[in-house]
């Protein structure tokens, strides 16, 4: 597969949040048409819009995790243990590269330190999205 990375920043120039970004680059991959996937996840953007919580990057790049493995079967859920596993690798690498994945963390909103501005959260998710999910082999 050829990197889509760029492409994930292009959308966000676009106004797309960073989790709309890092999930509709990729959402063709996972069987999803751009404009559901871009309403899914417009709530996480901003660390789930009040940068409290994960970083958009990453919780779109878990979106994806979950439309690539989960079985969708509604009567006997069985992949969730799998899914779960891609979204604990997916931020396991994103924390170990940035030191955090709380949005405001990152953002150095009480410290006043940046550890990493959302275009570059973005790029380090989607890398990582082509890591653990797309890549062959």
């Amino acid at each position: 597969m050829e990197s889509r990375v760029e492409e994930t920043i292009l959308r966000h120039k676009k106004g797309y949040n960073c989790a709309q970004a890092v999930a509709c680059a990729y959402c063709d991959l996972v069987g999803v048409d751009e404009e559901t996937m871009f309403k899914l996840t417009e709530a996480l953007g901003l660390g789930m819009g009040g940068m409290e919580g994960t970083c958009g990057a990453v919780t779109g790049a878990c979106v994806l995790a979950g439309m690539k493995r989960s079985s969708g079967n509604l009567e006997h859920p069985d992949s969730k243990a799998e899914s779960y596993k891609l979204s604990r690798e997916i931020v396991k690498r994103f924390k170990e590269q940035n030191q955090s994945v709380v949005c405001k963390t990152l953002k150095g909103v009480e410290t006043g330190v940046v550890l990493r501005a959302c275009p570059d959260c973005i790029k380090d998710a989607a890398a990582i999205v082509e890591q653990v999910l797309f890549e062959e082999g």
